[in-house]
């Protein structure tokens, strides 16, 4: 009786641990390596250039081509807004703003118009184009977005906003900026 209680705990034992254990995946045969255009680090975002790699699939070439690129604006659009977020959120801090809160919304509205502007003087890295097997066309595409374009655009608009000019510090706006982007590299 002693016996068959430790027999079946033992076979409990060794269910449990053997399920708890980790599941490696595995890779079924005739599965084929699938490689990603624009991965490697010249197309990632560093400390002088917002990058966005994306892809777009139609059955028309033109309209693969206008999706990717407005799916690689929009990542790139939202990396930017990470980054000047960030930015703001330091630079009202670190300067001691009297109304903190209507600076930074004033300070993110003003980036967004910025942003958007910008956004139409992105430089195309590259472009690949794949005809899939049921015929549709994927377009990738990388683009990029230099920071001092951005930068000098969102200092000339803050020094020409009344209320913001009163709190604008333009070093340590630039300062702030530059060390959210070194900070946004690392994490990506």
């Amino acid at each position: 009786m002693k016996t068959l209680k430790l027999t079946t705990i033992a076979l409990i034992l060794i269910a449990v641990f053997t399920a708890c254990r980790s599941q490696h995946p595995t890779i079924q045969a005739g599965s084929e390596r699938v490689t990603i255009p624009f991965q490697s680090r010249e197309f990632r975002t560093d400390e002088n250039n917002f990058r966005a790699v994306n892809t777009g699939n139609s059955v028309d070439y033109a309209m693969a081509r206008r999706i990717a690129m407005q799916n690689a604006r929009t990542e790139l659009a939202s990396g930017i807004e990470a980054v000047v977020k960030a930015v703001t959120e330091q630079y009202a801090d670190q300067r001691q703003v009297g109304n903190r809160q209507e600076f930074q919304t004033r300070l993110e509205e003003l980036s967004r118009t910025v942003v958007n502007q910008r956004l139409n003087d992105v430089r195309e890295l590259g472009t690949e184009v794949f005809r899939e097997q049921d015929g549709r066309i994927t377009v990738w595409v990388a683009i990029e977005m230099p920071k001092d374009a951005l930068v000098n655009s969102l200092n000339d608009r803050l020094s020409r906003d009344e209320r913001l000019r009163l709190d604008f510090d333009q070093h340590l706006f630039r300062q702030t900026f530059d060390a959210e982007m070194r900070k946004f590299q690392e994490n990506r």
